[in-house]
């Protein structure tokens, strides 16, 4: 074992990251390099064409294409598309009910799709116009939306949460129901935001409520009665212990697809375009699962894991000092890097040291994952924010949206200190129904 051969290869690695390579091939060439070097070209190439098949054979890991078929399927054949409606017809008596309409809009196409990217576009298309009609700033509206889509991968089904229990070795569902407490805590939150920028600032967040004359209460909820169907079926198998988290993406996807048909809603091009980008996000994302897999053999082989978990131990950090670094530690990677980059970075590092404190590693799977969603709207690579920027160009700058994400990354920060204080905040649902 070669500790020093261990921090070489992080160092490396993020050199590489810093010179713009793809996180994949960053991946895969620091750990083949370093085992060369520790052990010779043979075993390294061993590695190097065994890893693949260890990993995607992993049967867990088969959820992730069920489970954004089903997304893509629900979105493009529009399924989806009465969210905002029924949102704003339950919400239409609150002040700044377009905001908060679209705030819990992304929370249920969250329930079907499972990336914040996609719940982002989605509802930045339909409700940032309406809003700016309405009176709201471009700047609070779009913000508003970006800051809404990273509640996509916090209520499930999430793929980062999948991928993350692969990789924590611990239950996918557990983390789930985690994932549901703290991004229906954060729809809240965000809603605070707007009613007390409602108060303050009325002239970018107008407080009269919509209205009831516009909106057709009884059609806007029948609308989402595909999305309630696909809800139940999936959360409600696997939360019951009838499916696996597995079984339940199949189980979604194929629901999907049978009520898409069913409607007339899905043509043939539109399941096309459904499956390729399916296959092309899988891949994309089973690439960078792979790199990170050999990353995890590479820093075992040095000791560089056990080295670092002795360190800390030693160090006597208190829980909230240990907190506060890797706080730190995904703040900073979120501004430069991806979710699924950053994750798999940084948990071959951090899990040891996690094990070794004995931190539930339910609960900061979900924490991760909130941490990772927050860079999605940090400058000045917050995907999130380009996203908007795309779908809403004629309205908004760059520079307006990341102006009006401000309060809502104030706010993120508040419900992250609350998990880290208050752990069952994040526990009570896992614990309830284990």
């Amino acid at each position: 074992m070669s500790v020093a051969t261990g921090f070489a290869g992080v160092i490396l690695l993020f050199l590489l990251l810093a010179a713009r390579v793809p996180v994949a091939l960053a991946l895969i060439a620091v750990p083949v390099v370093g085992i060369a070097w520790l052990l010779g070209w043979t075993p390294a190439i061993g590695i190097l064409a065994s890893t693949p098949f260890d990993f995607v054979s992993n049967w867990t890991l088969s959820a992730v294409p069920m489970f954004l078929l089903m997304g893509f399927v629900a979105y493009h054949s529009g399924l989806t598309g009465g969210l905002f409606d029924a949102a704003k017809a339950v919400l239409r008596k609150v002040p700044g009910a377009l905001a908060i309409s679209s705030i819990f809009a992304c929370s249920g196409f969250a329930a079907v799709c499972g990336s914040s990217l996609a719940t982002a576009a989605a509802m930045g298309r339909i409700a940032i116009p309406e809003m700016i009609k309405s009176g709201y700033s471009a700047s609070f509206a779009s913000g508003s939306i970006a800051a809404g889509g990273t509640i996509g991968a916090l209520i499930p089904p999430s793929i980062l949460m999948i991928v993350y229990g692969v990789f924590a070795e611990t239950s996918v569902t557990q983390v789930f129901l985690g994932g549901i407490t703290i991004g229906l805590l954060t729809a809240v939150a965000y809603s605070i935001v707007v009613l007390i920028t409602c108060w303050l600032r009325p002239d970018i967040a107008p407080p009269r409520p919509l209205d009831a004359a516009d909106i057709d209460t009884r059609k806007a909820l029948l609308e989402i009665w595909p999305v309630i169907v696909l809800m139940l079926l999936v959360f409600g198998g696997m939360f019951s212990g009838f499916f696996t988290a597995t079984e339940a993406g199949a189980a979604g996807a194929m629901g999907a697809i049978l009520i898409s048909t069913a409607t007339r809603r899905l043509s043939w091009s539109t399941f096309r375009r459904a499956m390729i980008e399916t296959l092309m996000t899988s891949s994309s994302l089973f690439i960078i699962g792979v790199g990170a897999a050999m990353f995890t053999r590479f820093l075992g082989l040095t000791g560089l894991t056990g080295f670092l978990a002795g360190a800390v131990n030693g160090a006597e950090l208190s829980y909230v000092e240990l907190m506060l670094l890797i706080v730190a530690l995904y703040l900073v990677l979120g501004m430069f890097m991806e979710p699924f980059g950053a994750m798999l970075v940084t948990l071959p590092v951090l899990l040891p040291i996690l094990n070794a404190q004995s931190i539930s590693l339910v609960w900061f799977g979900v924490l991760v994952v909130k941490l990772l969603e927050i860079g999605m709207i940090t400058p000045p690579v917050g995907l999130n924010v380009f996203v908007i920027k795309n779908v809403a160009a004629r309205y908004v700058t760059v520079v307006q949206v990341f102006k009006g994400v401000i309060p809502f990354l104030l706010v993120d920060l508040l419900v992250v200190a609350v998990v880290i204080v208050f752990p069952d905040v994040v526990l009570f649902l896992p614990n309830a129904l284990k």
